[in-house]
Parts: C-alpha cells; sequence; structure tokens
C-alpha cells in the first residue's frame, strides 16, 4: 500500500513538473499608453517662439545673478536655419541691468542650435553700467504686459501696405523704454532706419504710438 502511494506521488510530481514546462512563457508588461505614442511621434522640429516665454528663461538666471536685476532691453534674432515669423523669432537676447552694482549683462535664448549659437540661455560676462539715460533707462517686468506677437500684428496693421509692396524686407523686434515714452514700448521694423517702415507699440497697453 505505501509502494503505491508513494509510486501514486511520483506520478503527480511528474504531472506537474511537465505542467510547468509546458506552460507558455509570460509576455512582458505592455507599454504603458504615454509610451506608445512617445515611440510613434517623431520629436517636434523648433519653432520660432514669442518674446515674453524667453524673456523669462532669461529673467531667472538674471535674477540668480543679481536680486535687483531689471531689464533693460530686449531683441529679436533670427537663425540661419529658422525664420522669424509674426512677431516670434528663434532667439531673443535680453540686457539685465543691476543698479547695486552697477553693472550690465546680456543674456541670450535659442530655440535651437546653429553656427555660433547654443540652444538655451547662454550669459555673457558682466559690463559696467553708467545709469540710465533719457534714450535707455530699465524697466519693471509688470511693465511689460504686451507680447512679441500680439504687438507684431498692432504694428503689421499699419504697415500693411507698405509690407505687401516689399515683401523682402525682414521684420525686426525691439523692446526698450525712453524718456519720451511713457512705459517701455516695442519698436518694430521692416526693413531698416534707412529705407524701412517702422512702428512703436506701447509694451503696457498694446497700443500704437505715434513717433
Amino acid at each position: 500500500m505505501r509502494k503505491k502511494t508513494l509510486n501514486a506521488a511520483t506520478a503527480v510530481a511528474a504531472v506537474l513538473v511537465l505542467a510547468a514546462c509546458s506552460e507558455a512563457p509570460k509576455a512582458p508588461p505592455a507599454a504603458t499608453k504615454a509610451e506608445t505614442e512617445a515611440k510613434k511621434e517623431p520629436p517636434k522640429p523648433p519653432e520660432p517662439i514669442a518674446a515674453q516665454s524667453a524673456f523669462y528663461e532669461m529673467y531667472k538666471p538674471a535674477r540668480t545673478w543679481a536680486v535687483d536685476a531689471v531689464p533693460l532691453s530686449l531683441a529679436s534674432e533670427e537663425l540661419p536655419t529658422l525664420k522669424n515669423d509674426g512677431g516670434k523669432a528663434a532667439k531673443w537676447t535680453a540686457v539685465f541691468v543691476s543698479p547695486s552694482r552697477r553693472e550690465a549683462r546680456t543674456f541670450s535664448y535659442a530655440v535651437a542650435d546653429a553656427a555660433g549659437t547654443l540652444k538655451g540661455v547662454t550669459i555673457g560676462g558682466a559690463e559696467p553700467w553708467s545709469g540710465a539715460t533719457p534714450k535707455s533707462r530699465p524697466f519693471q517686468t509688470g511693465e511689460f504686459l504686451i507680447n512679441s506677437d500680439a504687438a507684431y500684428q498692432t504694428a503689421y496693421e499699419k504697415a500693411q501696405a507698405w509690407v505687401k509692396k516689399h515683401p523682402d524686407k525682414k521684420c525686426s523686434l525691439f523692446l526698450g523704454n525712453a524718456a519720451r515714452f511713457p512705459s517701455p514700448v516695442w519698436f518694430i521694423i521692416w526693413g531698416n532706419t534707412k529705407s524701412g517702415y517702422a512702428v512703436y507699440v506701447n509694451a503696457t497697453t498694446g497700443k500704437a504710438l505715434t513717433k
């Protein structure tokens, strides 16, 4: 009787071993929906951006450099591989000043690498700053309410006829503060100061100004 029980137990063990060996290998865990979509979608090519997005990327390290850092100017630039469009630019360059240090520092933000340009924020060295002048005064970030693309649209409404006649003229945008204006202004120009069309737009209210 004991021998039969032992044989039966041995047979059951053999069946379990064979069953375990015959089990199909477990499939790896399914990829999440986000992972699947990430694999399917190729990375988006870089695009020009409006000024405020770039400005605040530069403002953070500027405040790390000097807690009283305030903007003096902001200007659009083009990259060889990426054209500016509709008040948006591939690269923005800002100058911040520190009244307590009597220094100025140039920061730039680019959406892509290019010849002589690195993607992201680039910080220049500190230089002496003699203070505000009637033509160039620092301004507060709270006065910079109108983004470059909105200012561009306001300027384009006035420049439209001229721009259509001169489609080859590139547009440049410059934000600054001068004594003759009540608040910082966007200076938006197609072409250049000698043979171009320029419009001033109040960076706080968004209204076009007379020269």
